[in-house]
């Protein structure tokens, strides 16, 4: 069942809706984990570097579409939590459009450039071709990865983070099989293990579009929703570009490492490859309560509930702190033999093992760091606010990017290694204090978003769904009463005298209807409950 996140203790609710994203991100990392493994174990060393020669230039792209597609599930998570099902489908046929597009722009226009794009970030010859050949196969698969994220995230807006998790399981048990088959089985190198990723997020795909059919008829769009509306489009554009380029901005610090790294040769990019695999499996938590913390934002920010999303945002922060101390613990006295997984028993491993547990043991003590900047970042963009995020990466891309040059050149691998602790931290400093300042505005922000609303998309009462939990709570909480007479007074004669044809009696005047349906676009107040002045306030407004 699809439910709000708008009723319930804030941290429970949060941590609930993580687990499921929790495990499915340690699944997601388990497409690279079993690609890494079977091709360290079957192929060698040198394919298993070549595997990770590719890693920032895939992220560049995909890590693009990923941060862009999951921007378009912003709005439609919003429209759910107003109860707005006509602007939910809206969101949903706006961003599959957006989605396709940018599929069909790295489906066809990063392959021809793949192998220059490796040569100039100086892969070493001896690993150059199976290089090209995994990423060119990975991007040719680029509307498997696009399509099910951004469905992924669709689902995951509408409250429900569980069906995802069983697809991508289904997904994950498919792609262990076919990348033995593939690569042990058929022979066919990396350009087997990257086929076996593309075809099973395929399935995924077709199990996502499945499962809207049969489920989930608020997500039945009609052919009037299929329509191009260009105001939705910039909407939808505005949140999900600067996610995507907020990605590639970080894409763009990897790059650099990643180029620093090849000078270092095969032995220090297996290193930081294997490394990299098991921090993506320890990180996991901290990504999904950041994933979490998002969507709970956006449906309460739909609803009004504006001191829930600071309550719950405030937990979700402990929540990332206490967990970064954990992982860390954990990395420091069994990561070593995590490490030990990837690389086989070959002749002359047992550097590459010390080099990626130090790597772990660095980043583990700077996860507090990370686990902070995942949930302040995720609840601004949850607001719909991607300006501050995206300056935020920049911030990364500074830091991950001195690091790589000053600490790289005078400390060689030890000197990388403190790259991302770095950019982590340098984001961190710039977000806690734009959340900080975020806080302060909510309450007037939420009047004007709410009195747009209604001026612009006045789309009447819900229609009811019995596939979705109802919010037991359909009022704002955390607005005041002047406030909610501020929302009044902006609205219009002609939008008020849209309550008549509700209205049980006979006759409403326009200037009632009009404070009405301001009061209703923001939430119902108890009176009791505000001072003297402010029922006087709503007294006169209403």
């Amino acid at each position: 069942m699809n439910k709000t996140l708008t009723a319930g203790i804030p941290w429970r609710v949060i941590l609930v809706f993580t687990i499921p994203l929790l495990i499915g991100n340690v699944v997601q990392q388990l497409y690279q984990v079993v690609d890494a493994i079977v091709v360290g174990q079957a192929i060698g060393v040198n394919a298993l570097a070549s595997v990770g020669a590719t890693g920032s230039f895939l992220f560049f792209l995909i890590g693009f579409a990923w941060g862009m597609t999951g921007g378009f599930a912003i709005p439609a998570a919003q429209a759910f939590g107003a109860g707005d099902y006509k602007a939910l489908r809206k969101s949903v046929t706006t961003g599959a459009w957006l989605t396709g597009a940018f599929s069909i722009l790295i489906t066809f226009g990063a392959p021809p450039v793949t192998r220059r794009v490796l040569e100039l970030m100086q892969t070493p010859p001896e690993l150059i071709d199976d290089a090209t050949t995994f990423a060119v196969v990975s991007f040719l698969g680029a509307v498997g990865t696009m399509f099910f994220n951004y469905l992924s995230a669709i689902i995951r807006a509408i409250g429900n983070s569980r069906t995802p998790l069983i697809f991508l399981i289904i997904a994950c048990v498919i792609n262990i099989g076919l990348v033995i088959l593939m690569v042990s089985g058929f022979g066919w190198g990396v350009a087997g293990a990257a086929l076996a990723t593309v075809v099973s997020q395929l399935i995924s795909v077709l199990l996502c579009l499945e499962y809207v059919r049969r489920s989930v008829p608020i997500l039945h769009v009609t052919r009037e929703d299929w329509k191009i509306d260009g105001t939705a489009m910039k909407e939808h554009l505005r949140i999900g570009l600067p996610m995507g380029f907020m990605a590639s901005i970080i894409a763009i610090g990897s790059l650099v490492v990643q180029i620093r790294l090849n000078t270092l040769g095969a032995e220090a990019i297996a290193a930081f490859t294997t490394a990299t695999r098991v921090d993506g499996m320890a990180v996991a938590f901290l990504g999904s309560l950041g994933l979490a913390t998002s969507t709970f934002v956006a449906q309460n920010w739909g609803a009004g509930k504006i001191d829930r999303i600071k309550t719950g945002v405030r937990q979700a922060i402990i929540m990332s702190v206490i967990g970064s101390f954990v992982l860390a613990a954990i990395l420091i006295t069994v990561g070593e033999w995590m490490v030990g997984l990837f690389v086989g028993s070959e002749a002359g491993v047992e550097n590459i093992i010390s080099m990626s547990h130090k790597y772990l043991v660095v980043n583990g003590l700077i996860y507090f760091a990370l686990g902070i900047l995942f949930v302040t970042r995720n609840a601004i963009q949850g607001l719909g606010r991607p300006l501050i995020p995206t300056i935020s990466g920049v911030a990364e891309l500074v830091m991950r990017v001195a690091a790589a040059i000053i600490l790289g050149g005078m400390f060689g691998f030890d000197g990388i290694i403190w790259s991302s602790p770095l950019a982590w931290i340098g984001a961190a400093v710039l977000l806690l204090p734009a959340w900080a300042k975020a806080l302060k505005t909510l309450d007037a922000d939420y009047v004007e978003y709410a009195a747009s609303r209604v001026a612009n998309e006045p789309t009447g009462a819900p229609v009811a769904d019995a596939n979705v939990e109802p919010n037991p709570v359909p009022a704002a909480q955390g607005v005041s009463a002047s406030a909610i007479a501020s929302a009044a007074a902006v609205m219009t004669d002609s939008e008020a005298l849209h309550m008549d044809a509700e209205a049980p009696d006979a006759a409403v005047s326009a200037e009632e209807a009009q404070s009405a349906e301001a009061v209703g676009a923001v939430g119902l107040v108890d009176l009791s409950e505000l001072t003297e002045g402010e029922r006087e306030t709503v007294s006169t407004s209403v």
